[in-house]
């Protein structure tokens, strides 16, 4: 449930469809806009906003299996927007601020979705559920981050002009960019013009 893998589709005006693993819950819900200068791609405007990404990220609640207010929309924003200052702290070695690790520790206790075991070994949620449900396991997602044992290895992407930011959980710990077939290859490319250039 909380293991992914195959991360959130990402369709950026500028370019091909690919999948962003950002290694944890609570920073795939960066990928749906923020504050500022992310305002521009901000994606929760309604309940069914909020629905469709629980049903893309790493969760996977079915649209139907889990109730969605008007509130519950600022209520994800809020939580994102204090993930999305912790995480680019955490990502520049600056302390964490402390008003948004209380909002995120507000929704951490609330109650949590539920997990449960089928027959056949494999895990669900307990539905119907709630989104404050959902909220409250993005923001215990997010405590566990930012306190466990990937909390150095917060980055944000090395791509020029990329804003998004992900956990390395990989084993040398070297992962530069949101995704290779993204911000890797762009920077493949103009590190190969620059050397062609500079011949």
């Amino acid at each position: 449930m909380n293991a992914s893998a195959t991360g959130i589709p990402m369709h950026p005006p500028n370019g091909a469809s690919y999948l962003f693993d950002p290694g944890a819950l609570c920073l795939e819900l960066l990928t749906t806009g923020g504050p500022d200068e992310l305002a521009r791609w901000e994606v929760l405007h309604a309940p069914d906003d909020l629905r469709a990404w629980l049903a893309a990220c790493r969760l996977r609640l079915s649209p139907s299996d889990v109730g969605v207010a008007e509130g519950d929309v600022g209520d994800a924003r809020r939580l994102r927007d204090a993930i999305l200052r912790v995480t680019r702290a955490a990502a520049h070695d600056r302390a964490l601020p402390a008003e948004d690790v209380a909002e995120i520790n507000r929704f951490a206790a609330k109650a949590p979705l539920v997990p449960e075991m089928a027959p056949g070994g494999t895990a669900s949620w307990v539905c119907p559920a709630d989104a404050s449900q959902a909220l409250s396991t993005v923001a215990r997602d997010a405590v566990e981050l930012f306190t466990g044992r990937f909390a150095d290895r917060v980055r944000e992407c090395g791509g020029h002009n990329c804003l998004l930011l992900f956990v390395d959980t990989s084993r040398p710990g070297r992962r530069r960019w949101c995704a290779m077939e993204r911000c890797g290859n762009r920077e493949k490319v103009r590190a190969l013009r620059a050397r062609r250039e500079n011949q």
